[in-house]
């Protein structure tokens, strides 16, 4: 065979590649990860009977933006550590920002606060419960995020397992604020941040073994 007939066979046999399929991926596991955590609180915790009056505050909108803003920040780091030799660079910012943020917001009612009433703001009514629920709700989006992460190809596969965990515990988040009683910043900052986390930290011992390729 001659060099020109076997360039003419391999280009006829190319398969275009599809550049959506990955994000397609992701929808659908966000989506069904979702949909199991909504259907996993509405009969374990039920969804709050004020739901209809809070939701006319911009108060609830602002806890239910925390979550979103972290699950946007983990999509776009994880953009970027799926792909081999890839840089997280200004990815990391967006993750900590929506943190930041909740934390001085925090921090300012706290301060406008008189002292005898700031550790009822900072815990709430549900402090003993709230991270091990955020943590429950994690159980149908961790594997739909693990197994949208298994389309790309980490090289990090521990930070690759966190950021999954991240990913999965946010939305997981964004459902439990339909029933989570609690509209202070000061407890935001403290218990959602722990509820996102301990998925996080389960991802990262489990991606060496979960997104090995």
């Amino acid at each position: 065979m001659k060099t020109d007939e076997l360039i003419t066979l391999l280009s006829n046999q190319v398969t275009r590649v599809d550049r959506a399929a990955v994000s397609r991926r992701f929808v659908q596991a966000l989506l069904l990860g979702a949909a199991g955590s909504l259907i996993l609180m509405s009969i374990v915790f039920g969804v709050r009977h004020d739901l209809g009056v809070v939701a006319r505050t911009g108060l609830f909108w602002a806890k239910l933006a925390f979550p979103l803003a972290i699950a946007v920040g983990a999509i776009v780091t994880i953009g970027r550590i799926g792909r081999p030799g890839a840089r997280v660079g200004y990815s990391w910012t967006i993750v900590a920002a929506p943190f930041a943020a909740v934390w001085i917001a925090g921090w300012l009612v706290l301060d406008g606060t008189d002292s005898a009433a700031r550790w009822a703001l900072v815990l709430g009514q549900t402090w003993r419960t709230c991270p091990f629920n955020i943590l429950l709700l994690s159980v149908p989006t961790f594997p739909a995020a693990i197994w949208a992460m298994r389309s790309l190809a980490p090289t990090r596969l521990r930070l690759a397992g966190a950021i999954a965990g991240l990913l999965a515990s946010s939305t997981a988040t964004i459902v439990y604020c339909l029933h989570c009683p609690e509209m202070s910043p000061a407890f935001w900052g403290v218990w959602y941040a722990i509820g996102m986390a301990l998925p996080a930290l389960v991802g990262a011992w489990l991606g060496p073994r979960l997104l090995r390729w």
